[in-house]
């Protein structure tokens, strides 16, 4: 990857009109298209069809936690370059990270045409502090985990003591960078020079700066303009070195250095010219020839033109149709087709999503009904379709900063690097927010590949593969004796459940297995094997499937107001009564497959032993009732003989597969001298059996009552883990008050998260309608919408409505 791209500024505005001008009117030998630079964008375009971008947006319910209370998220996956929703991956992972970037907290969760929700319940183990909660696929992996989404919560136990200023005495730490437009600074070429300031806790901040000669003169004073952002233009000549002094609030003055400055190369200057138009001066060391432009937004909406170097100077013009909205790339390359500068350019949403909403009225009673209107449109006024998450709650006096909404996060900070302050600023309109915008583009520049991956001769691979039917559990198979990982080896995956569920891969020459489950939801007691009867000195490995890269930005300081005691006592008594009082059916919510058929499909025969008389052996079990096998004993084991359904009078010479509770068990005997009153079932299947590579010569389910062996002893050598797999969708709880006896319950309700839908749908006449019901809790309750149209429109809405105490 390219190091941070901003931009380089060659003249003032109004000479860099006076130099276009010029410039327009002189002849160009360059061509508007050619070969080089259709060929910069066949390239480029081969390699986006491939490295696919996936972007995650969640919206969680809140930005401020107790421990043990549940925090609930939509989220939204969307084509990175149109955001529309992109039915690629089915699986997402969610973490709460500390700032030591350790996981407290992580949890897998489905996808459906690029939508899905879920919950987590913070562990009591959290200490107090501000955490990040990141959200990736494993196709996400491939690529930065700057591009992951983040963002930042708060979390208190009040069942320890805690400090409620950690970072009070925290020594202040600066960081000032700086950034020349387009990527460098040449001598003798006139740049404009980005530059940020922040602090240790990601927030900007105010100083002033100074360029300094090398006869310790200064050439330049500087100081940012909103949130530690700002720019200086300046001339690097010959033989001159400069240095950078920064003087903060407290009048502490420290040294910078500037960027390594070329003796030769390219800068390049981008100015709005008018309202539909962008101009582009590249400046270039003589003898540069021709260079090529190459604009994308997001990878799409790609535009080359070559134009020659005429005088030291090449001249664009850009329309603002040919780019999409939020953030381009505009790449300039040299007659060679290499990359030489690189600048953003951010242009606003022609057209956003309108989401109205309001309450029936301003003020409810305790327990009372609430009908809440929703409408969606666009900004010409045109009924818009969407999916919409909505999030009602309590805004009592301990709360966070809010999070980021879908529309300013889709548009600008999710195709930028690091922590962006207050991003709806920069959405919003204005002579002094333009300003402001493009000190960003300057000192924030990044992209989600690099150069030489789009022009390498074999194609990029990308190891994470995107799982598109089920989720990836990876493994690794090692031989007890050398220890080294073995190649070319049948594993089976399978855990104790109703229907069974088996899962074959074979090992690669690094030794490495992946299996693709599907219906593979909640915790489970994983098994991996390979086939006992011939493998005895192998030894497993499961890989943690979560991501290892860092965090994309830091977190801020943790603070928490002493004067709210009170009020987190009361947070903490009502979330323990919530908790206690749930119904049992909401805690215990387990998952039930839609399928109650076993991975083989539908038996050819089936025994339900209850409906025979039991005998107290599995031998007269299998040889009395069950048909379709004959058993045999040769060298003192037992073996199961199965007819070819297929082609009858024919037998199988080898055993068939046979399973207990979808667990692969390959000691005939062991399952013989199993007690057969734990056996609910026998099914078969009596015919050659393909599951991926593997054959089977029929295969034998035998399922106990609760699916869990019944106390059958595997054998040690099959490793048995426990494993979470994608979490089971469990139901917001929302009591009703709509019956007399309902409303004079005396179970308490002290939900602070008063409503949480996560997936309401507009009408094609942009119209929804919910409602719920106020708990025991007065005050202001404050509604979140955030939702996006299937064509990529992304908009948000915010109100708030009063609850007051019923009169009794």
């Amino acid at each position: 990857m390219m190091n941070t791209i901003t931009l380089k500024e060659t003249v003032n505005y109004k000479n860099f009109l006076l130099i276009l001008l010029g410039f327009l009117a002189l002849p160009f030998t360059g061509k508007t298209q050619d070969n080089a630079g259709a060929g910069i964008v066949q390239k480029f375009q081969q390699y986006s069809q491939r490295a696919v971008q996936e972007k995650l947006y969640l919206h969680l319910d809140r930005s401020f936690y107790l421990v043990g209370e549940t925090m609930w998220f939509k989220a939204y996956n969307l084509n990175g370059g149109t955001h529309r929703f992109i039915d690629l991956s089915k699986i997402a992972y969610l973490e709460v990270m500390d700032k030591d970037l350790n996981a407290v907290a992580q949890t897998k969760f489905s996808l459906l045409d690029g939508k899905g929700n879920g919950s987590l319940v913070l562990p009591s183990s959290v200490v107090s502090g501000n955490y990040k909660v990141r959200c990736y696929t494993n196709w996400m992996k491939n690529f930065s985990s700057d591009y992951f989404f983040e963002t930042s919560i708060s979390v208190v136990n009040p069942f320890v003591k805690f400090d409620p200023d950690p970072d009070e005495k925290r020594e202040v730490i600066y960081d000032i960078q700086f950034f020349p437009e387009g990527g460098h600074l040449v001598r003798n070429i006139e740049s404009k020079v980005g530059f940020r300031g922040i602090a240790n806790d990601g927030k900007g901040i105010n100083f002033k700066g100074f360029l300094i000669g090398q006869n310790n003169d200064t050439i330049v004073r500087f100081e940012p303009k909103k949130f530690g952002i700002g720019n200086f233009t300046f001339k690097p000549l010959t033989g001159e070195t400069y240095k950078i002094l920064i003087k903060d609030e407290k009048g502490v003055v420290g040294t910078y250095s500037l960027p390594e400055i070329q003796e030769q190369g390219y800068v390049m200057q981008v100015r709005d010219l008018s309202a539909d138009q962008i101009g582009v001066v590249v400046t270039a060391s003589p003898g540069s020839g021709s260079v090529s432009l190459l604009t994308h937004t997001r990878q799409e909406n790609r535009y080359t033109e070559t134009k020659a170097v005429v005088e030291g100077k090449a001249v664009f013009t850009i329309d603002k149709s040919k780019i999409g909205d939020g953030i381009s790339h505009i790449s300039i390359f040299n007659n060679a087709g290499n990359p030489v500068c690189e600048r953003l350019y951010f242009k606003r949403p022609a057209k956003n999503l309108i989401i109205e909403g309001k309450a029936g009225k301003e003020e409810y009673a305790t327990r009372d009904k609430v009908t809440m209107d929703l409408s969606t449109s666009s900004d010409a006024g045109v009924a818009e379709l969407a999916n919409l998450s909505v999030s009602v709650y309590l805004t009592d006096s301990i709360r966070a900063e809010d999070h980021e909404n879908i529309g300013s996060y889709l548009y600008l900070s999710s195709d930028l690097k690091g922590n962006i302050e207050s991003p709806e600023y920069y959405v919003q309109r204005g002579k002094e927010v333009d300003a402001d915008v493009d000190n960003l583009m300057l000192t924030h520049g990044w992209r989600r590949f690099k150069w030489d991956d789009v022009f390498k001769d074999s194609p990029k691979s990308f190891p994470n593969l995107p799982e598109f039917d089920g989720h990836f559990i990876f493994g690794k198979v090692f031989s007890t004796i050398t220890g080294a990982p073995v190649k070319d080896k049948e594993t089976y995956l399978a855990a104790p459940d109703a229907p069974a569920r088996l899962y074959f891969a074979k090992s690669n020459s690094a030794g490495e297995v992946r299996f693709e489950v599907k219906e593979f939801f909640g915790p489970k007691e994983l098994t991996i094997q390979t086939d006992l009867r011939t493998d005895s000195t192998y030894r497993f490995e499961v890989a943690n499937p979560f991501s290892k890269q860092p965090l994309s930005s830091g977190l801020s300081s943790f603070k928490f107001d002493k004067n709210l005691e009170n009020q987190l006592l009361v947070r903490s008594v009502n979330m323990q009564t919530t908790n206690a009082f749930l119904p049992k059916w909401y805690r215990e919510n387990k998952y039930v497959s839609p399928d109650s058929l076993a991975f083989f499909g539908r038996p050819d025969e089936k025994y339900i032993l209850d409906d025979y008389t039991r005998f107290p052996t599995m031998e007269e079990v299998m040889r009395e009732y069950v048909r379709g096998v004959m058993v045999r004993r040769r060298q003192k084991e037992f073996h199961f003989v199965m007819m070819d359904k297929l082609f009858p009078q024919t037998f199988f010479n080898t055993d068939p597969l046979i399973l207990l509770d979808g667990i692969p068990i390959f000691n005939t005997d062991k399952i013989m001298a199993f007690d057969p009153l734990k056996v609910k079932k026998i099914e078969l299947m009596s015919a050659r059996y393909y599951l991926g590579r593997a054959v089977f010569t029929g295969v034998v389910s035998l399922s106990t009552y609760r699916g869990d062996l019944a106390g059958f002893e595997l054998d040690p050598r099959i490793l048995v883990i426990p494993y979470e797999g994608p979490q089971v969708k469990r139901e917001f709880y929302a009591p009703k008050y709509d019956t007399p006896a309902n409303m004079q319950s005396r179970i308490p309700d002290f939900r602070n998260l008063l409503h949480w839908a996560p997936d309401v749908t507009t009408d094609a006449q942009g119209k929804s309608q919910l409602s719920f019901y106020t708990s025991d809790q007065s005050g202001r309750y404050r509604v979140v919408i955030q939702g996006i149209t299937k064509n990529g429109l992304a908009g948000s809405k915010t109100f708030t409505f009063n609850v007051a105490r019923r009169n009794l």
